[in-house]
């Protein structure tokens, strides 16, 4: 009985030291792509961040946010020219997890609990 203990705790140990790969700076800069699904609708944005700039294109309109980093993994990003109320609200980014290609990440806007997850591959 006692071997089963044992067994659980050290596999509890394993399992709550993993942590997923997070090559974060790999991804500061490129040309990404996010796909997203709207209304039963699949939607594709591409997007160029490069330092403090990130220009956002999507369905033949482009847009520029300014980037600001928190840490290599977390950044904020904000419209340059909101054209309404609710573009001005800035959004919190989280990368998660990374690959060679790619980073899965969580975002809301700034101050609320509410989160969605995505995946952004690296085009460039």
């Amino acid at each position: 009985m006692k071997l089963q203990y044992l067994f659980v705790f050290i596999l509890t140990l394993n399992l709550s030291c993993y942590q997923p790969e997070r090559n974060c700076k790999a991804f500061k800069n490129g040309t990404f792509t996010f796909t997203t699904t709207i209304k039963d609708v699949e939607k594709t944005t591409t997007f160029v961040r490069q330092n403090a700039i990130e220009i956002d294109f999507y369905e033949g309109k482009s847009d520029t946010s300014s980037v600001r980093w928190i840490n290599d993994c977390e950044y904020i990003v904000k419209k340059v020219n909101p054209k309404n109320m609710a573009e001005e609200k800035s959004i919190h980014m989280k990368i998660r997890t990374t690959t060679d290609s790619s980073y899965t990440f969580e975002y809301g806007i700034v101050g609320s609990t509410k989160k969605s997850v995505g995946t952004a591959i690296k085009v460039k």
